[in-house]
This record gives C-alpha cells, sequence and structure tokens, in this order.
C-alpha cells in the first residue's frame, strides 16, 4: 500500500496512533471458533487502541473480525487470548457478574436494532439502564444529551408512535444518559432511510465533538464511516490499514484498494 496517499496510515503505526488517555484497548487480541478443519480465526494478534473522546469507525468486508472485534473490546464475548481492557480494568481477570456489571456501569450500546421497551415512553427507555443499575441520573447531563438528541417535544411518546430515525435518536439517548467511558454502535444506520441515517450519526458526531464522549461504531457504508475521526480497516481478522479525517470518496478508494 502506497503511503503518499493522505491520511492513509500502514499497519506498522496504525494500532499505535492514540494520543492522551484510552479509553479502550485490544492487545494481541485473538479469537478463534471452531476446532479442527472447522476451526476459525476472527481475530489474529489485534493491537489496537481506543482514544478517548474520539470517533472510531470499523469497516472491512464480511468474515473480517470488524463486528467480532466490537463485541470482545464490548465485553460482549471474550478473547480466546489476548487482552481487552476499558481503562485500566482487564476483562480477562472478571468473572460474568463482573463483566456484566462494567457493562452496564460504564459502556453504552447501540445496535442496528433500536431495543426499545414498545411499553415505555421515550424518556422512560432513555433512562431505563440507569434505573437497573439503581443508579440517580445527573439531571444536568440528562437533560443535555436530550437537547442534543432533539427529541424534547417527544419525550412521552411511545416507541411505535415516533419514526425509526427517532427512534434511533432515542436509542443513541439511551447510551449516552449513563455518561459511560464509551459507547459502542453496531450498524447503528443500518435499518434507516438516507435522511435519518444521517441525523443519527450527526448526533454522535456532536456527541464527540461537543461532550467529549467516546464512540466506536462498525459499519458497512463509506458515508457513514466518513464522520469518524478516523476508520479502522480490518482484512482476515487483521487490521490493514487506519484512515485519518476521512471522506466518503478516500474510504471507498482505500476499500477497493483493500479488495472489499
Amino acid at each position: 500500500m502506497s503511503t503518499a496517499t493522505p491520511g492513509i496510515t500502514s499497519t506498522d503505526t496504525a494500532t499505535n496512533t492514540a494520543a492522551g488517555p484510552i479509553a479502550a484497548q485490544a492487545v494481541s487480541a485473538t479469537k478463534i471458533y471452531g476446532q479442527g478443519d472447522t476451526q476459525v480465526v476472527a481475530l489474529d494478534s489485534v493491537d489496537v487502541t481506543f482514544p478517548t473522546g474520539r470517533f472510531t469507525a470499523i469497516m472491512g468486508p464480511s468474515g473480517s473480525g470488524k463486528s467480532t472485534l466490537m463485541h470482545c473490546v464490548a465485553g460482549l464475548d471474550r478473547l480466546t487470548s489476548g487482552q481487552v481492557l476499558i481503562g485500566d480494568i482487564d476483562l480477562s481477570e472478571l468473572n460474568d457478574a463482573q463483566l456484566t456489571q462494567l457493562r452496564r456501569d460504564r459502556i453504552g450500546f447501540v445496535f442496528q436494532a433500536f431495543n426499545l421497551i414498545p411499553t415505555l415512553s421515550m424518556v422512560e427507555n432513555i433512562l431505563l439502564p440507569l434505573r437497573l443499575a439503581s443508579r440517580s441520573p445527573d439531571q444536568e447531563w440528562v437533560d443535555t444529551v436530550i437537547e442534543r438528541i432533539g427529541l424534547g417535544d417527544r419525550l412521552q411518546h411511545r416507541p411505535s408512535e415516533l419514526s425509526g430515525g427517532q427512534q434511533q435518536r432515542a436509542a443513541v439517548a439511551r447510551a449516552l444518559a449513563s455518561r459511560p467511558e464509551i459507547v459502542f454502535a453496531d450498524e447503528p444506520t443500518g435499518n434507516l432511510d438516507t435522511s435519518s441515517s444521517t441525523e443519527v450519526l450527526s448526533i454522535m458526531r456532536r456527541a464527540v465533538r461537543e461532550l467529549g464522549q467516546t464512540v466506536v461504531m462498525v459499519t458497512h457504508d463509506p458515508v457513514a464511516a466518513s464522520n469518524a475521526d478516523r476508520v479502522l480497516f480490518l482484512v482476515d481478522g487483521k487490521v490493514t490499514a487506519e484512515l485519518a479525517d476521512p471522506t466518503p470518496e478516500t474510504v471507498l478508494d482505500l476499500m477497493k484498494r483493500l479488495g472489499e
């Protein structure tokens, strides 16, 4: 891969570009499914850092390991070997109950399916993780999040009364409400039209730039990825390139060169 293209970093330095505090990192992260002839190496000794207050997109072809990487770093799946750290906490040292508590207290999630409770209002959905954790909300923070999300006039509505874009905005607010150290978003615009996708991505970008949130997003969409501060590209379970300050055009160009 040519080093002359602006913003592209080779794998020699791609995983070590974080400056300042690190929200999460993977060290020699390896994930293997199956055994013998059916064995699949989903992650192959991946080293990667996710800096605090930055928006990182993860891309790659089907089967590249991008979703596996996110799931392992988020504590939704365990590595076969290597380490994942959220802040200074090594996830491999936690039992299942401790891992559940860490996800609840320190991590936010946004999924392609909105996962809102249909019988609850928007504000009840947004505050649900805090209530399940028996934590009192920081009302000033929650009010700020709701203001940024732009759903102040829809708080008493139930999910069925809102559009898909509004529901996903509520899901983003729910992920941010507990002020987590890091938010993981798995194809958050996959079920949305172009206009709604633009709204949700703008909110996530503003959460990083205005609220100091850390966001890691898996996506297959070059336009979605261009909202991030950087894009990591995985191929065959390895991080093969990193693109800083992406645009749809530079993301698409690198995807083509990597063989997606």
